[in-house]
């Protein structure tokens, strides 16, 4: 067996144990290149496991085609959250519709009315969220674990792809004919929103393109932050 398949197999080991000890299970799905890898896993392994995705309303057109492919491609629904109207007005009422330039803080209250508002309405009855999470991604992702207590959204959080590399995670898409975000193949290998991604240069960080304004160990919207207590889920292979 190759190092993929060994990883391919332990990730659905995980999917399968995450169901079967915390159930309802949904998949947050961000429509990058490792949640696409996620997205055929489930379709063809564990269709008990919802999926579902953050529309911010200014995500780049190719990932709204990629969105609808989706939901061409894969008999599991793909279930779409806004950001609340009321709260989003009030944003740009108080910070303007590019307001996030300005700094840090401003940033991340646009992050938490587009992305983290309407992620705690998507999890809302769950026991358990699955991410595409993989250590290699970001520095401010290298502690990462398999399996933690979410203790900011209150249910387990597991991150079965955290060991692939890059090179797996296109290794699988090309051998099984997975639908991607084009962008990925202008040199988008991170993709947010449209005013806070770019195309990355050579030797830079996969994550370089993502608010490139600020300083790496800021690089998080707000989804994938806060207090964690660890408590390892171990899968069997």
């Amino acid at each position: 067996m190759s190092g993929l398949q060994e990883k391919l197999a332990h990730t659905l080991a995980v999917m399968e144990q995450a169901l079967g000890a915390f159930s309802p299970v949904t998949f947050a799905n961000s429509l990058g290149a490792e949640d696409m890898v996620l997205t055929d896993l489930i379709a063809k392994h564990q269709p008990d496991i919802a999926i579902f995705s953050l529309d911010t309303g200014r995500l780049p057109q190719e990932t709204y085609d990629l969105m609808q492919q989706v939901r061409n491609k894969y008999s599991v629904e793909l279930q779409v959250y806004c950001p609340d109207a009321s709260q989003l007005e009030k944003y740009v009422a108080q910070h303007g519709v590019n307001g996030f330039y300005d700094n840090v803080e401003n940033r991340k209250a646009c992050c938490h009315v587009r992305k983290v508002e309407p992620l705690q309405r998507a999890l809302a009855g769950k026991k358990a969220w699955i991410t595409g999470m993989r250590r290699e991604q970001a520095v401010t992702r290298d502690a990462l674990t398999e399996s933690a207590f979410d203790e900011a959204n209150g249910l387990q959080k597991f991150n079965p792809l955290l060991d692939w590399t890059n090179a797996e995670i296109w290794e699988y898409i090309k051998a099984n004919d997975v639908p991607y975000n084009k962008l990925h193949d202008q040199f988008f290998p991170s993709i947010g929103c449209a005013p806070c991604t770019r195309a990355i240069t050579p030797g830079e960080d996969i994550r370089a393109g993502r608010w490139w304004w600020e300083n790496p160990e800021n690089k998080e919207c707000g989804l994938h932050v806060g207090k964690s207590s660890q408590m390892k889920f171990t899968a069997a292979t």
